[in-house]
């Protein structure tokens, strides 16, 4: 009991560093199949779609717990510049160097991904792509550094893990299609539904009146009841000159249409009749016969 409980952080180390490395390939191993799309999303429980980002903070956690116990074994030293500088430690440097740049790798992964949605998709994207490095250094520094690497229990583990992100990376690189833009889909969306462009009809007098009266109404109520007043007087204005045009003057009689009287031609101007000057009256002929047939005396005036 007394030599378990010495080496009871030695125990912690070593298990919370072999679950960490299982976490952090579990998670790469659930990105892979979310992102390759082998798993529908539609009807997938959330909690599914959620469950790289808990892997992955799982593994922070317990790669926590493996600093702690090995700052609380006592068999060999370990201090704040040995567990974060490398080639600082002076037992196995090389191997805990692999451990320790592991570990940074981890950090910013995680850090990105709980900051995703206020950073670029870039950003994001080139930061995640380290969790291949981050997958080999862990798996380098658990076989060089790690006490249980002997283990065939632990070594079939390992083998498997690694053939299953190298298959799934690569069913992912073949699979790959680049995400397009949304002005690249919009533009596309655009192209394929855009049609030539119709001859506009010629706006009739009704429609000019309705454009002049939307055109001069603003936005308050008063404005918007004077338009939808012009409207309907247009569109009355415009029914009765088609069924005006259209049908015979009987059948707008029946249908109690009054047509305005056209208005009677204005006479042709007539040219005044020129002036004529009276005729003098002829002088009386003194040797015509009288009326009454009696003839004429002729007097003397001597």
């Amino acid at each position: 009991m007394i030599a378990v409980t010495e080496k009871l952080s030695w125990y912690v180390s070593r298990s919370s560093g072999i679950i960490a490395y299982l976490l952090v390939a579990a998670s790469i191993l659930w990105g892979l199949t979310l992102s390759s799309r082998l798993v529908r999303r539609r009807g997938i429980p959330a909690w599914l779609l959620d469950l790289h980002k808990y892997l992955g903070t799982l593994s922070i956690v317990f790669t926590a717990v493996h600093l702690l116990g090995l700052v609380a074994d006592n068999y060999v030293h370990f201090g704040w510049r040995e567990l974060f500088v490398p080639m600082a430690s002076p037992w196995r440097t090389g191997a805990v160097a692999w451990g320790i740049a592991a570990f940074y790798l981890l950090v910013a992964i995680q850090i990105t991904s709980w900051m995703m949605r206020r950073l670029p998709r870039k950003v994001w994207h080139a930061v995640h792509l380290l969790s291949f490095p981050l997958f080999i250094t862990g798996t380098v520094h658990a076989f060089m550094a790690g006490a249980d690497a002997g283990s065939k229990v632990v070594q079939w583990t390992a083998l498997g893990v690694c053939d299953l992100v190298v298959l799934l990376s690569l069913f992912r690189a073949l699979t790959f299609t680049p995400r397009r833009s949304k002005s690249a889909k919009s533009g596309a969306k655009v192209a394929t539904v855009a049609t030539a462009p119709a001859t506009p009809p010629t706006p009739t007098p009704a429609a000019r009146t309705v454009a002049t009266a939307g055109a001069t109404a603003s936005g308050t109520a008063a404005d918007k009841a004077a338009l939808a007043k012009a409207k309907v007087a247009a569109a009355k204005a415009a029914i009765a000159a088609a069924e005006l045009s259209v049908f015979a003057p009987h059948a707008d009689e029946r249908r109690g249409l009054v047509l305005p009287a056209a208005p009677e031609p204005e006479p042709a101007p007539v040219a005044a009749p020129a002036a004529v000057s009276p005729t003098p009256p002829a002088p009386a002929n003194v040797f015509a016969a009288p009326p009454s047939g009696r003839p004429v005396e002729l007097v003397s005036t001597r």
